[in-house]
Parts: structure tokens; sequence; C-alpha cells
């Protein structure tokens, strides 16, 4: 499994220990910063983390900013790409289950470094189910086509 992660200046700290977190588990991955304190704006992140994931260089992706809001939507815009706002281990399981997400966000200032640690094993974890899940993901890749 490969995983690209990335954050804008509000997600910095938990993108930093979802990197350990990862080391850890033994995942590939690649981290495209941002690497700044600075205000930065999470489309100049979360579009290019999106776009590598929907091309296949990358399995699933990891987005993190101050509320998840942002980067969310911003990758939500890149045609194959499912990802949802995560802030609870449920969601995080159930969004793999049923929806087939290939990438998670997270809000730096929601959830503490812990919790996203948390969320993101769970989602790692997780296998789509298919089934009747499968007709209803298909759908929205019928609709992107």
């Amino acid at each position: 499994m490969k995983v690209i992660l990335a954050s804008d200046h509000g997600g910095v700290n938990v993108r930093q220990e979802i990197g350990n977190l990862l080391k850890e588990m033994n995942i590939q991955y690649e981290d495209i910063g941002c690497d700044c304190e600075g205000s930065v704006d999470y489309p100049d992140y979360a579009i290019p983390a999106a776009e590598r994931v929907a091309n296949g260089e990358f399995d699933r992706g990891i987005l993190i900013c101050g509320t998840g809001v942002g980067m969310s939507i911003a990758a939500n815009k890149v045609k194959g790409v499912r990802c949802a706002l995560t802030h609870d281990v449920f969601t995080a399981k159930v969004t793999k289950e049923h929806n087939d997400s290939n990438m998670i966000a997270m809000g730096e200032r929601v959830i503490g470094p812990g919790l996203a640690q948390e969320i993101v094993k769970t989602w790692l974890g997780a296998e789509y189910e298919g089934g009747r899940h499968a007709t209803r993901v298909g759908k929205i890749t019928e609709y992107e086509a």
C-alpha cells in the first residue's frame, strides 16, 4: 500500500504524527507538506494529492487542515476521488467498508494526534465490502464519467 500525506498550515503537527505512525506501520508514503507555519491555501496541497490518488500513483491519501472540511471539499473535486471527512473511528471504518473511500481528511483543531492515529489505523485496516454498496459507489463513478 502506498499513501500520500498532505496538510496546510493548520494540520502540520498532526500530519507529522501520522507520518511517524506510517513509518511504524511500515507503510510506504510520501509527505508533500506543507512545512510552514504561515498561512497557505489548502487547495494547493489537497488537489495535487488527490490527483496522485486518482491517477493510481497512490492507493490512499490522508489530508489534514484545521477542520478537515476545506481539504475534503478540494479533494472531492478531483474525478475518481472519494474523500471522507473523518473525526471518529466508526466513520473511518465505515467509509472504507461502505463507500470505498480512497482519501480521508481530518481537522487538527477538531481532534488530537492520538485520535487521528487511531482513525488512520482503522481506515487503513478496513476493506471495502462491495455487495449492496457497489451499486451506490458505482452510481457516483458513473456520474463522474
